[in-house]
């Protein structure tokens, strides 16, 4: 298996917000990327630009970050050709390995606009080399820039960033620092598609958290609804816990809860909805162990959305 390494540079509406395409927030206008073996070794390249039809007009922060010209756009082929090329060079068995989120579903976003055929597995599992970095140098939960990281771990600047190709060679030069087990470890999972029955809904384990990625639903009273969603089970014994604070939500998409298992101590769950591009909302929940001091914190959040929600009463 092969790891493909990538990065995308993308425009937006010059306008502002209310004149961008709902469909296509942001187009595509650059695509680098490194192949690297199961050891690790470079094995091939890709950089490619892509000529904007939606945005033909650079946004002024994004002609300021990558230092592109709407001439040089110009000379660039089609979104729909350039990302062909770009799957024949990924090949049949890779992995992706990304920094952050963003590009795999600002990739697929396109590629459904563009009328690029999607052969992603589903579910997409991937490596978000901003969370690994994270994980293995940091406190898990930062996610620091590309430019961060690079200066952290004094590797050599050989070339400017926020150009798509440099930024893949920055992404790839971090993934080679990272321990093999720890990357195996710590997959992540391409929200893009969601499942779209309970038997395609995704239990994942690791090893100190599950994650479970819910089908879709009409509203987030639906989702809270359903027994699957809102269950909580200890992560190191799968006991099913009644929970001591039921979830309550501090924002629209955020809840929280707490259990308690008898053998092993609180566990806290979060569930985030989501909205996907077709108007569905998906539940994210992830439970783990936590401390007394983690139990009071949520505690604590509680007695703060009651004292809000009076505040509100009154007014």
């Amino acid at each position: 298996m092969n790891y493909i390494i990538f990065d995308l540079e993308w425009n937006q509406s010059p306008d502002g917000k209310e004149f961008e395409n709902p469909l296509l927030p942001f187009e595509i206008i650059e695509i680098g990327a490194q192949k690297l073996d199961e050891q690790f070794e470079l094995c091939g390249t890709f950089h490619a630009i892509a000529r904007p039809v939606v945005y033909t007009t650079l946004h002024s922060h994004t002609q300021e970050v990558i230092g592109l010209t709407e001439n040089e756009l110009e000379k660039g082929e089609s979104f729909d050709k350039i990302c062909r090329d770009f799957l024949d060079f990924c090949g049949e068995d890779y992995a992706f390995a990304t920094w952050g989120s963003m590009d795999l579903t600002e990739l697929q976003r396109n590629m459904r606009y563009f009328g690029v055929d999607n052969p992603f597995p589903k579910p997409l599992f991937y490596y978000d080399v901003q969370k690994l970095f994270s994980l293995a140098y940091e406190d898990g939960k930062t996610r620091r820039s590309l430019e961060h990281a690079v200066e952290a771990l004094s590797l050599p600047l050989s070339a400017p960033f926020h150009r798509a190709h440099n930024d893949a060679f920055y992404t790839a030069q971090i993934l080679k620092q990272l321990d093999p087990a720890l990357i195996k470890a710590a997959f992540s999972v391409d929200y893009y598609h969601t499942p779209k029955s309970k038997k395609d809904e995704l239990h994942l384990h690791y090893p100190d958290y599950y994650k479970y990625v819910s089908r879709e639903f009409n509203s987030k009273e639906e989702a809270m609804a359903d027994k699957t969603v809102t269950a909580i089970r200890c992560t190191v014994c799968n006991k099913a816990l009644r929970k001591k604070v039921r979830w309550f939500s501090g924002t629209s998409r955020i809840y929280y809860a707490l259990a308690e298992c008898p053998e092993h101590g609180y566990v806290k769950g979060k569930i985030r909805m989501k909205k996907n591009d077709d108007g569905y909302l998906f539940a994210i929940k992830t439970v783990k162990l936590t401390t007394e001091e983690g139990a009071e914190k949520i505690r604590h959040a509680l007695e703060e959305m009651r004292r809000k929600r009076k505040e509100r009463n009154k007014a």
